[in-house]
């Protein structure tokens, strides 16, 4: 468990971007790095600076991945036919906790990740708590009986702050969610611009 789940304001300053389109972003009225020196501006950075900067923001949002994690996931998708970029997004929205947050019965990834540790979520009828846990097309969640009248979880899916993709099917009164399909990068609603080649590009230098 990293320190980024009490300091996810920090990781919007520290990449320079608000990363999941907060209103309550600090970077809104700060949109420069924090420290002493983070107004200074910068030169022009080398490839490998924005090959990595592309890696760092697309590793932050999905949570408080480690490097490892994020690593063989890039294996993974590598391994797959196709681009291997498209493949590391859908991987990565395949992720329980991704779907959760994507469903909105979370208002962070987080949360999400707190949630399905916590055992609130079962997947096809069965509790998992792995968040890493790959769900499959067609796949069915649902948040556990107990938990479907959670204030956070009611006032998650209230949230104007973000839609439900089209690759899930939620239903907010049952508090059940479909896996409809995996997404390519243009279905993705990122609030910011990720770089999923930069990051294919950074891995394989």
């Amino acid at each position: 468990m990293t320190k980024r789940i009490n300091s996810t304001h920090k990781v919007d300053r520290r990449l320079g971007v608000n990363l999941w389109g907060r209103p309550k972003s600090p970077f809104n009225t700060r949109a420069y790095r924090p420290g002493q020196h983070g107004q200074r501006s910068k030169g022009k950075p080398s490839d490998y600076n924005v090959q990595l900067q592309a890696k760092q923001k697309l590793k932050s949002y999905y949570g408080n991945m480690s490097e490892r994690q994020f690593r063989n996931l890039f294996r993974k998708a590598y391994k797959k036919k196709g681009d291997t970029g498209e493949n590391l997004v859908g991987l990565l929205e395949r992720r329980l906790d991704a779907v959760i947050y994507r469903a909105k019965f979370a208002i962070t990834v987080f949360a999400a990740r707190q949630m399905i540790n916590h055992g609130k979520v079962k997947v096809n009828g069965k509790k998992v708590n792995i968040s890493s846990y790959l769900v499959s097309e067609n796949d069915e969640i649902e948040i556990k009986d107990s938990f479907k009248q959670s204030i956070p979880i009611i006032g998650a899916t209230q949230s104007k702050e973000r839609e439900v993709p089209e690759y899930i099917i939620a239903d907010h009164k049952k508090m059940t969610a479909k896996f409809n399909k995996v997404p390519k990068y243009d279905q993705i609603p990122y609030p910011v611009q990720m770089e999923p080649k930069l990051v294919v590009e950074y891995y394989s230098r």
